[in-house]
């Protein structure tokens, strides 16, 4: 296919298909980047409310670099990835302190900011300040593979150097931003994971996958991380209407977010073998006597593990035992502080189920 067409169909597109959304309406450097974090593993329903949440309570950069990390990790709270928030405020921060609260234009220098790589640098670079560099993310790999047939792996260093080569061949020199936007748009709406909107493509006549019904082969991605299961033992420890909270401070999955005290195991354990297991681990004396509630598995599925969990009540006994141990970490909440804390959805969903929450 010729590539002035290309750029010229896919403009066109856009112009008269796209989404109406707050960050395309704008060409606000830190709109476009606050935009592009949360969009990051993150679909444009369950992102929108969370974008306008943060520019509710964060307007400007300054705002929210001057943010505790805690209150940004609460209203980050159900999007995982919980690395990207944290960097978010790092970001925030240095184009405060380093760049005088204006994001830097090129997209070099965006590139040095925490938590930006290469898509979203040359997607602030574009769509707030029109330069001509192409916006590559899954959306695209996928919009160029099937239309012009690539079979190179996307997951690979050389197949993702073809695709941003050609990407920014193709990109609209009067309209970068336009063409970038109608790229991940197109991507979005129309070519699909699964069940591709074939039927009403413009490209469909030029289309490689559709002439070859190779839809569901392009484009390649051979490599994929296997998926470590973990086995999760939370203790609910209680002094009068307060629970034990303790904050993630491990290189780990949920770092800086609060659970409850926890022993993680290899395997699948029952609650009082698990109990038994943590008194081994902490060196502390059982008590004769123990009375424990153990709750049913959950499980809880993230990108690369997968967590079955198990939440044990213990009594007041035990509980004065094993809370001193967990206390370096943690503290007293009530009901409502713990509300207020940032936390991982599985501990909301078992808080809410035991009506805590």
């Amino acid at each position: 296919m010729n590539k002035a067409y290309f750029s010229k169909k896919i403009v066109e597109w856009y112009a008269g298909s796209h989404r109406d959304l707050p960050w395309r309406n704008t060409q606000d450097p830190y709109k476009i980047w606050l935009s592009e974090i949360i969009l990051q593993q993150t679909r444009v329903t369950q992102g929108l409310p969370y974008y306008k949440r943060f520019i509710q309570k964060y307007p400007h950069v300054q705002s929210l670099a001057e943010a505790p990390e805690r209150e940004v990790l609460r209203l980050w709270q159900g999007l995982g990835y919980y690395s990207r928030a944290r960097n978010l405020h790092l970001c925030a921060q240095k184009v405060t302190t380093v760049f005088g609260g204006k994001f830097p234009r090129t997209w070099r220098e965006l590139k040095s900011l925490p938590g930006i790589g290469d898509y979203t640098a040359a997607a602030i670079a574009s769509f707030a300040f029109d330069q001509k560099v192409a916006v590559v993310d899954g959306n695209v790999f996928r919009v160029l593979a099937r239309i012009f047939g690539i079979e190179k792996d996307i997951g690979s260093a050389e197949g993702k150097k073809f695709f941003t080569d050609l990407a920014n061949q193709l990109i609209s020199h009067h309209q970068p931003a336009h063409h970038n936007q109608a790229m991940m748009e197109f991507g979005a709406m129309y070519c699909t994971a699964r069940n591709p909107n074939c039927t009403d493509c413009v490209f469909k006549k030029n289309c490689f996958a559709f002439q070859h019904e190779a839809q569901n082969l392009l484009p390649v991605k051979q490599k994929k991380k296997a998926v470590k299961l973990r086995h999760f033992y939370y203790f609910i420890l209680r002094r009068g209407k307060k629970i034990l909270m303790t904050q993630r401070n491990q290189q780990d999955i949920w770092r800086g977010l609060f659970d409850l005290p926890l022993l993680e195991e290899k395997r699948n354990l029952s609650g009082r073998r698990a109990l038994e297991k943590l008194f081994q681990v902490i060196s502390v004396q059982p008590p004769a006597s123990v009375g424990i509630v153990s709750s049913s598995e959950y499980k809880h599925i993230l990108t690369h593990q997968v967590i079955h969990a198990r939440f044990i009540e213990l009594n007041g006994t035990v509980g004065k035992k094993l809370s001193s141990y967990f206390l370096q970490d943690g503290g007293w909440y009530t009901a409502r502080q713990i509300e207020e804390l940032p936390k991982p959805r599985l501990i909301t969903r078992y808080l809410g189920d035991r009506s805590i929450l």
